[in-house]
């Protein structure tokens, strides 16, 4: 299995308020960055937020090692031959490390960036988008005449290490979303639902697949939030912790601004917490240990597993035998929970190309060290 963090703004103890947040600037992602490489995630998701994705990364490549790198893209916003140039130099650059996250997003947000078409319309450009820039990858010269896209004569120079290009990632509920992924995508993402809610979206995904003769073809991811204690009881205190610190009038503003999204994954977010701050903790419950409250607050994926390392696992395994092979994690703030759930979480997982540090660990006894010969007293 697979388990990436995430490295994007805003972070802190509580990120949605002034006062929770903290300043983001290179030095502190960097920190997370290096926590990543040294504590055996897979990666880290560097998702659309305040700063660009490709020159964040880029700047990182320095200080890491093995982490790859999940680069958040919206098709449309650069051409598809610039996008496979970028892609096969950061590849290179990489050493291989270079994972695509195409994200469609929506048509407000996309307005703003000059990019004006409708909910499906994105879909269908992402489709002809898609075909072209792994045509492109794989060292064609591509003429190509759409409906969205046109090429004449596009090619790149510089060959990708990993081939036949870098994995393409992608979420999305709609139906036109997931025959875009059952189309071109090598690892779809969920955001946060049940093991049988994912269950049942997976094995929908592998028959549109199998219609496109990509039965096999297809891997399937989560993103989650992760609260994680020594006990049961301080997780769930920790979670109480952070519902308390949501302003309604704040929370009331934010599910105003979800509501108007055309996102259907945000529909489905939005369904499991109705927008309301309850009175109890757990009455965002909705299954064993799967908390959404943090979808009050926060737009896309808001569910966390809240509970002991245990338990925490137990719900990773039946993610694991529904189908997920590859786990998107966090927590607030980011630098310090990427080491708690590599400390409590990580070493009871197959995560692969994970080692224990070549360093011995060194505990107060072990860091004593003999008087002197000689010395008095």
């Amino acid at each position: 299995m697979e388990v990436l963090w995430y490295l994007t703004a805003p972070d802190g103890r509580y990120p949605w308020a002034p006062e929770g947040a903290r300043v983001i600037d290179h030095a502190y992602l960097t920190q997370i960055a290096r926590a990543v490489d040294h504590l055996g995630y897979t990666g880290a998701l560097l998702a659309t937020g305040p700063h660009d994705t490709w020159v964040l990364a880029s700047s990182l490549l320095a200080y890491t090692e093995r982490m790859r790198f999940l680069v958040a893209v919206h098709p449309g916003l650069v051409s598809p031959t610039l996008l496979a140039k970028m892609s096969a130099t950061f590849d290179q650059f990489s050493g291989g490390r270079l994972i695509l996250n195409i994200v469609n997003g929506e048509s407000r947000q996309l307005a703003g960036y000059g990019l004006h078409l409708g909910h499906d319309e994105r879909y269908a450009h992402s489709d002809e988008y898609l075909t072209v820039w792994k045509r492109l990858m794989a060292g064609e010269t591509v003429d190509f005449a759409g409906e969205h896209v046109r090429i004449d004569g596009g090619s790149i120079a510089l060959p990708p290490v990993q081939r036949p290009h870098p994995p393409l990632w992608f979420g999305g509920s709609s139906p036109a979303a997931l025959d875009v992924a059952a189309k071109h995508i090598d690892t779809y993402l969920s955001w946060g639902e049940t093991p049988p809610q994912a269950a049942e979206k997976i094995a929908a995904l592998r028959g549109l697949a199998a219609g496109y003769g990509r039965a096999d073809g297809l891997r399937f991811g989560i993103r989650l939030y992760v609260i994680v204690r020594d006990t049961e009881e301080e997780a769930w205190a920790q979670a109480d912790w952070l519902l308390r610190r949501m302003d309604p009038e704040v929370v009331a503003r934010a599910q105003e601004r979800f509501a108007a999204s055309d996102s259907v994954g945000q529909r489905r977010m939005w369904s499991l917490h109705r927008g309301a701050i309850p009175d109890e903790v757990r009455d965002l419950e909705i299954y064993p240990n799967l908390w959404a409250g943090m979808g009050l607050i926060r737009q896309g994926p808001g569910t966390a597993i809240v509970g002991n390392p245990e338990q925490v696992v137990d719900r990773i395994n039946e993610y694991r035998a529904a189908g997920i092979e590859t786990f998107i994690v966090s927590g607030v703030p980011l630098l310090e929970e990427a080491y708690r759930v590599a400390e409590l979480v990580l070493p009871h997982l197959p995560v692969d190309g994970r080692t224990e540090p070549a360093a011995p660990s060194f505990t107060w006894e072990s860091r004593a060290e003999p008087a002197p010969q000689g010395a008095a007293g």
